[in-house]
């Protein structure tokens, strides 16, 4: 149990504790000097208290009118200030013991500089060297992707469109030369129609994808100069190559279910040699693009090596 005693002093402290005006800090904004770079800092500055009136009179009184309170001698508070920025650390004034026995600690001028944001900074010295690659074009190339995306449009179309597309409908004028193709392959017949056979549509849309890469990699070699097209035509041409792969392993193992009833002259005349035209460029293509890529990360990688040891040396 708490004795009646030790209950009024604590008490009393508490009271007194709650009585005292603690120092205030404010923040006040200025320029870090000394450095080459001339930064925009904020500080955090002691308010100190003015003193009670009751310590003046007590002073005035002992003192009398005739003498002055002796001031200690000290540093410049633009000297203080300098060494603490310059060293980092916080300035804090001697602890003064308070009446119920407490510590008082004072922040002095706390600098918070805010990082990267500089407001009289200069660019850096020296030319800067670039790292941006001038993009390598090859005409066979662009003249593929040119001339196979309004032909993957329009095969595209085709399928999306069917019945109406087909023969009998309302809108076979716009793809007239399928009528002797749906009859080669039934992929694109009445049979697959009929069965509800997804392929043709899945594989149209991933031709509209392939497309658009295509139109990406024309715009950023020809247009913007961008590194950045060869690797989107090289997937563009992985891309086609594996989906023709897939048309003809189909047939292959389903036994020709689709392009079989042809005579051999219709078959190769009619679908071998179309269908392996998207079989050989898009290998050319990417064997093309290929090197450049490897190329390039050779020579990425030998600026690297020689970058990182002009850094040891």
């Amino acid at each position: 149990m708490f004795s009646a005693s030790y209950s009024d002093r604590f008490d009393e402290h508490q009271r007194q504790r709650a009585a005292q005006k603690r120092p205030r800090a404010t923040w006040k904004r200025g320029l870090r000097a000394g450095s080459e770079t001339v930064r925009l800092g904020y500080y955090l500055e002691e308010r100190t208290p003015s003193p009670a009136p009751e310590a003046l009179s007590d002073v005035d009184s002992e003192s009398g009118p005739s003498t002055s309170r002796a001031s200690t001698p000290s540093l410049p508070r633009s000297a203080t200030a300098d060494t603490n920025r310059a060293t980092g650390r916080e300035e804090t004034a001697p602890s003064k013991r308070a009446s119920h026995g407490g510590l008082r600690v004072y922040i002095r001028n706390l600098q918070i500089v805010l990082p990267g944001f500089s407001l009289f900074s200069q660019p850096p010295s020296g030319p800067r060297r670039s790292r941006r690659m001038a993009v390598k074009t090859h005409l066979f190339v662009s003249l593929w992707f040119a001339i196979s995306i309004p032909v993957i449009f329009w095969d595209a179309g085709y399928c999306f469109m069917r019945p109406r597309s087909m023969v009998g409908g309302d809108l076979h004028w716009i793809w007239k030369p399928y009528a002797l193709y749906q009859e080669v392959d039934y992929i694109y017949g009445v049979k697959a129609l009929q069965e509800g056979d997804g392929f043709p549509n899945a594989q149209s849309l991933l031709n509209v994808v392939e497309n658009f890469m295509n139109i990406g990699y024309l715009y950023l070699a020809h247009v913007k100069g961008s590194p950045f097209a060869t690797l989107l035509g090289f997937a563009s041409a992985v891309m086609t190559l594996s989906k023709t792969t897939l048309y003809w392993l189909q047939e292959y193992y389903c036994g020709g279910c689709s392009v079989g009833h042809n005579t051999l002259y219709n078959l190769i005349v009619l679908w071998v040699i179309p269908n392996g035209l998207w079989l050989l460029v898009p290998s050319f293509i990417i064997w093309r693009l290929g090197k450049d890529i490897n190329s390039a990360l050779y020579v990425a990688e030998r600026a690297s090596r020689k970058e990182a040891s002009g850094k040891k040396h």
